[in-house]
């Protein structure tokens, strides 16, 4: 008896919130967090020039694949608007045996911030939502040249040996930024508790400083060898959702 009692109030309640909705809810709310995997398309032309010059094939211009995750949740006290947080990470590399010699270069980028959205209003059903992140993140550039196999004591002996004539060669060059995201995403809820996006955005970032491998500075880096890209971003959220 009493979980049938449960049960009816249970279903009752949902029937009113459904019933109505359109007279309590007039604005979304709600909110969730989610797997948010992206598509970033940087500017690589100087690193590639670089690699063009030495003979190695080049990174690929078309981008590379991100993961990421992101949430939200819908403040309330003003209506339409939600606040929330993202954070993502990719790279892209290339790697060629130039005489006895391996190299490889690899290019990573990062990045996390907050997030602010507003929800267009007028479009019911689906959350069409226009803002910015604001954070910070890493581009990172690692240089390898290998000729021969490791080992614990020739490690040793090669970096305290200041003569030493190993093939061996690496080098970290990271420049850690401020960034500005504008975005545009459209948020489709498949059921009440989980959601679909589509987005676009352009990374926007602002710093000219670099370093190498344990934070020594780093002159002469091409004013265009920077975070700024435009992306694509796809998504599955689980939370609430009311658009």
């Amino acid at each position: 008896m009493y979980k049938k009692l449960l049960f009816s109030v249970f279903l009752l309640t949902n029937i009113s919130l459904y019933s109505q909705s359109g007279q309590f809810f007039d604005a979304p709310f709600g909110g969730g967090i989610g797997y948010v995997p992206a598509w970033y398309i940087p500017n690589i032309d100087p690193i590639n020039s670089q690699l063009n010059d030495i003979g190695m094939s080049e990174l690929s211009n078309s981008g590379f694949y991100s993961s990421g995750i992101a949430g939200y949740l819908y403040v309330g006290f003003v209506k339409n608007l939600r606040i929330g947080g993202m954070g993502y990470g990719g790279s892209l590399s290339t790697s060629q045996n130039i005489g006895n010699e391996n190299h490889e270069v690899i290019y990573s980028l990062s990045g996390g911030g907050v997030t602010i959205e507003y929800t267009l209003p007028f479009i019911k059903d689906v959350g069409v939502s226009v803002g910015a992140g604001i954070g910070a993140g890493n581009l990172e550039l690692d240089l390898f040249r290998n000729s021969e196999d490791f080992n614990w004591e020739g490690t040793w002996e090669e970096f305290s040996n200041t003569d030493s004539t190993s093939g061996n060669f690496n080098r970290k060059l990271k420049n850690s930024y401020w960034m500005v995201t504008p975005t545009l995403n459209i948020d489709y809820p498949i059921y009440r508790f989980v959601s679909l996006r589509l987005g676009v955005g352009y990374q926007i970032s602002f710093a000219d400083e670099w370093t190498a491998d344990n934070d020594k500075p780093v002159s002469g880096i091409p004013s265009d060898l920077n975070s700024n890209s435009f992306f694509i971003q796809s998504g599955i959220f689980i939370g609430f959702f009311s658009f």
